[in-house]
């Protein structure tokens, strides 16, 4: 089991499904975001930081649609208060 390392220093396990959501949020299709989750299920590392998956996200977001990967950070930025 993939855990990953979130910002406060907790452990936790990888959840695909985080990354299906947040995905669809910023407007990919369902496809098209359980293939980015799976995609970064199978390149995930034990103890990954959120961080990382956040740009391995970001990045195949870009690839497909730029605009879903401002989508995320205008979430991210606005919502939840975080820097880029």
């Amino acid at each position: 089991m993939i855990m990953v390392k979130k910002r406060d220093g907790r452990k936790e396990p990888f959840v695909a499904e985080k990354i299906v959501v947040s995905a669809i949020k910023s407007g990919a299709p369902v496809d098209v975001a359980r293939t980015i989750a799976s995609d970064i299920e199978k390149n995930a590392t034990d103890g990954i930081a959120t961080k990382e998956l956040k740009k391995m996200v970001l990045g195949r977001l870009k690839m497909k649609n730029p605009e879903w990967e401002r989508n995320w950070m205008v979430f991210d930025t606005a919502v939840k208060k975080r820097p880029e």
